[in-house]
């Protein structure tokens, strides 16, 4: 037996690097990124990585780094989310604000993979065990077929939208059934988004000049909004036009409950067919068309604004309500395009102007409502999380969770200036120039503007 003045001195105890699938994982990702993980990754088997203090993003299954591999970027992450398969542990929002300032402070700009990190980052997902076929695409995906903008593409675009259910945009809207940027005038207690839709109709149909007999036509008319606001309170007889059907049926509805059959007319057609209507041409006071530019295209916007143009009589008006996107950011991006508004485009608020002008039309108002945005789709958010329960009764869990993704991203969206919406209001002048218009907007905001 070895006396223990002879016994060799204890070795220190080794200290082991944790090898689980966040570590194997985290330099890989920051090469990614081009730099350190601006959250913290808690993986599948319990290993984390990355900052302490900042949100932390939950992987809960293999399949989200497949995925990834076949189908990096943006869209990837957020089927990854849609499916479960990723989520965060804080709130939504307040997660996705902090990475995005996290990367803004870091300066992280992330390269394009090169083939080489593509091979790595395909090594490092076979260790892992998550190499495989392709995941299942969620059904919340759209998957529309023909020419871009055709006529069978476009309704087709529409119905995946606005066709979801009735039932669903009653849970998500307030009473007005509004679906655009409200107007908020007031920060009162018990001032809220209907108030604030209210607030916004009237004030279109003041900008409009709308007075008993008018004859309005609200192209993308959604689920009536405007027309029976316009109908109801102002004596204007309404040409209503969506390619909805769920809309469609709606509104039809709404005007026989509140007797309005000799006022308003519903058209399910396409705007394109309004120029085939000889009866509507060069005959209205007042187009509105409420956030539904976004859904014309760009090759196709001229004749849109043609149309715009041709429908009205001289010193008739015509008022754009349209979402724009900063001069440098994409607009819609790969999500939105793929799960809320296939075939959306934006472009900068001057641009869409020029366009307006160049098919006659008298610029005479742009008034910018972006912060408006901001209130209004945050209210929908908290509609969304506080009926969460019957949300996910009605369309699913993944529908409901596309839903957040959109509304929180949305919002962050309004408020970090990289989307806007602005509300635009044109003229066609008669033959010697004159537009007919108020020498001041008095009228529409009260004596002190």
């Amino acid at each position: 037996m070895t006396s223990t003045a002879t016994r060799p001195p204890a070795k220190p105890p080794v200290r082991r690097t944790p090898t689980g699938a966040a570590q194997r994982l985290e330099p890989l990702a920051e090469r990614l990124l081009g730099g350190g993980l601006p959250v913290r990754v808690r993986m599948w088997d319990g290993s984390e990585a990355g900052p302490e203090d900042a949100p932390t993003v939950h992987v809960r299954s293999r399949r989200a780094l497949r995925r990834l591999l076949w189908e990096p970027g943006e869209l990837g992450l957020a089927e990854a989310y849609i499916t479960g398969e990723i989520d965060l542990d804080e709130d939504l929002g307040d997660g996705l604000r902090a990475m995005r300032r996290a990367m803004d402070e870091r300066g992280l700009t992330p390269p394009a993979p090169s083939l080489t990190e593509r091979l790595r980052a395909a090594g490092t997902a076979l260790r892992l065990g998550a190499v495989g076929p392709r995941p299942p695409v969620p059904a919340a995906r759209a998957g529309l077929r023909g020419a871009l903008h055709s006529k069978a593409r476009d309704r087709a675009a529409i119905s995946h939208h606005y066709d979801l259910s009735n039932a669903f945009y009653a849970l998500l809207l307030d009473e007005t059934m509004a679906y655009s940027c409200g107007y908020w005038t007031s920060d009162a207690p018990g001032y809220g988004p209907a108030d604030a839709q209210r607030d916004k109709l009237e004030l279109i149909c003041r900008k409009l000049g709308l007075r008993p007999g008018a004859r309005l036509l609200d192209i993308g008319c959604g689920w009536g909004s405007l027309t029976l606001h316009a109908a109801q309170h102002h004596g204007v007889r309404v040409t209503a036009v969506t390619l909805a059907a769920e809309q469609a049926a709606y509104v039809r509805g709404q005007v026989t409950a509140r007797g309005l059959e000799e006022l308003v007319e519903v058209l399910g057609i396409d705007y394109r067919d309004i120029a085939e209507r000889p009866q509507t041409r060069g005959t209205y006071d007042a187009v509105s068309t409420i956030e539904m530019g976004e859904h014309v295209g760009d090759a196709e916007y001229p004749a849109f604004t043609r149309i715009l143009h041709d429908s009205l009589r001289p010193q008739g008006r015509v008022l754009v309500q349209q979402m724009s996107r900063g001069a440098d950011a994409p607009g819609g991006g790969a999500f939105i395009e793929s799960y809320i508004a296939p075939d959306m485009h934006m472009r900068p608020v001057g641009e869409t102007v020029g366009l307006l002008e160049g098919a006659g039309l008298e610029v005479r108002d742009v008034e910018a409502l972006r912060e408006h945005y901001v209130l209004t789709v945050d209210a929908w958010r908290r509609t969304l999380e506080e009926r969460w329960g019957e949300f996910t009764a009605l369309v699913g869990e993944e529908t409901a969770r596309v839903w957040r993704l959109y509304l929180v991203g949305g919002a962050l969206a309004f408020e970090e200036r990289r989307m806007g919406v602005d509300q635009i209001l044109c003229v066609r002048p008669d033959r010697n120039g004159t537009a007919g218009m108020e020498s001041t907007r008095a009228g529409w905001y009260g004596a002190d503007r």
